[in-house]
């Protein structure tokens, strides 16, 4: 492997980790303030079908955007008053989210487009074309500096760096602000919190919304950034993965950037190369794309360690009387 290959793999790993990394801060909003959502895959997959349908509709990627995180965003809803005002259980919130979104996709997709579930290919706008960065071309032949810069860093998507940013304002909102504050005393200790007369309910709804805005991101940044439109579960268990790597990040939004970024290496490294030589012995196509999903056994085993979640998580709250 030579440099140029090594760049083109870290670039790859960037885009396909950005949908990773938006669904885990939003699990990491939605776990924080209390609320469990293993619903994470629903939400991205509603998204991705209506931000594809909307962008195909209209014409425009960011009206599709605007239709993604409102589709997530009902189904955030849903996950709210199922699990915070009717006090229900939460893992069984999130399942029946998960199955509500994809058979809704495909029999909605079926019904408007008669594509077998399949939304018609985007193009032009209504995709999110590459963005180049300033002085890309002009410092491309710098070593090393400039393949990193105009090959890594730049031509990415719009919403790869609005996903970047959102880490350290994550960051910020969490532990640097009095919301942050009352959001992480809540999926601690929400008894004290309503003690304290901040509103319990208030403040989940609001971690439980936030989250349906970034699932919506990752899902629309699935059909129209890194695809060309939605195919029947193309969201392909990045929920999952994505809540394993909070597990492995423990619930913290640097760690989560790492997590995602290795879960992303992984899957280029899979797609890159489907056969690896190790000694004579050739690694099967199957496992190198099984990558992620193996890290994500190991890492709901047990083998990275102790990950202690916010001890009031996934306990409705019942305020005294």
């Amino acid at each position: 492997m030579d440099f140029a290959d090594l760049i083109q793999i870290l670039d790859s790993a960037l885009r396909l980790a950005t949908p990773l990394l938006l669904a885990c801060l939003a699990g990491l909003f939605s776990e924080r303030a209390g609320i469990f959502d293993i619903g994470l895959e629903g939400k991205m997959l509603a998204s991705a079908f209506f931000s594809a349908a909307a962008a195909y509709a209209t014409g425009s990627a960011w009206l599709g955007l605007l239709a993604g995180i409102g589709a997530a965003m009902v189904l955030a809803a849903i996950h709210g008053l199922a699990s915070i005002t009717f006090r229900g259980n939460q893992l069984i919130s999130g399942v029946a989210i998960n199955f509500l979104a994809s058979g809704m996709t495909v029999v909605v997709g079926e019904t408007w487009f008669s594509l077998g579930g399949r939304t018609p290919a985007l193009a032009g706008p209504a995709r999110f074309g590459e963005v180049e960065l300033p002085f890309a071309d002009a410092v491309r032949d710098v070593p090393v500096l400039g393949p990193v810069y105009s090959d890594l860093l730049s031509g990415h998507s719009i919403l790869v760096y609005i996903a970047l940013a959102i880490v350290p304002l994550t960051w910020w909102v969490l532990f640097r602000t009095r919301f942050g504050l009352r959001l992480r005393a809540v999926g601690e200790n929400p008894a004290a919190v309503d003690t304290a007369g901040v509103s319990v309910v208030g403040l989940r709804y609001a971690a439980v919304m936030i989250c349906g805005v970034l699932t919506g991101i990752a899902g629309a940044h699935l059909a129209t950034a890194l695809g060309a439109g939605f195919v029947k579960e193309m969201s392909a268990g990045r929920g999952f993965i994505a809540l394993a790597a909070l597990i492995f990040a423990k619930w913290r939004p640097w760690y989560a950037l790492g997590a995602c970024l290795l879960f992303g290496l992984l899957e280029a490294v899979g797609n890159r190369y489907q056969n690896i030589d190790v000694g004579g012995f050739d690694i099967p196509t199957q496992f190198m794309q099984a990558l992620p999903y193996i890290l994500t056994v190991v890492i709901l085993a047990g083998f990275v360690g102790r990950a202690i979640p916010p001890r009031a998580g996934g306990e409705p709250y019942v305020k005294e009387s």
